[in-house]
Formats: structure tokens, sequence, C-alpha cells
């Protein structure tokens, strides 16, 4: 157990007590960047005929 506890968790801790609703905004919002669904076998290969072919060399600009 943490003996020190610093002043932003005690805020996010008392706000998320008091804002019980942000709970969910937190879900949605993590799903949203985070959570992917499984990528098929369908979506992987429309993905690599999308892609661009690198140069041989990264930094050459003609």
């Amino acid at each position: 157990m943490a003996l020190y506890e610093s002043e932003h968790t005690k805020f996010m801790r008392e706000w998320m007590e008091k804002h019980p609703e942000e709970l969910q905004e937190q879900k949605q919002g993590r799903a949203l960047w985070w959570d992917k669904t499984p990528r098929t076998l369908d979506t992987m290969r429309n993905d690599a005929a999308a892609e661009v072919p690198k140069k041989a060399y990264y930094y050459d600009t003609n």
C-alpha cells in the first residue's frame, strides 16, 4: 500500500466520486483509441494492396 498519494490522484479520485457518469465516457474514449476490433484476412489483404512501395533510401527526395 502506497503511503503517498499525489494531489492529482486525489483530485481525480474525488472527481470520479462526484461525477460517476465520466466513467462511461472514459470507457468510450478508450475504446475509440485503443480497443481495436480483430482484423480479418480480407482487411489485411486490402491494407497490403493499398500500401505504397517504399524507396530504397528513405531520405532521397528524387
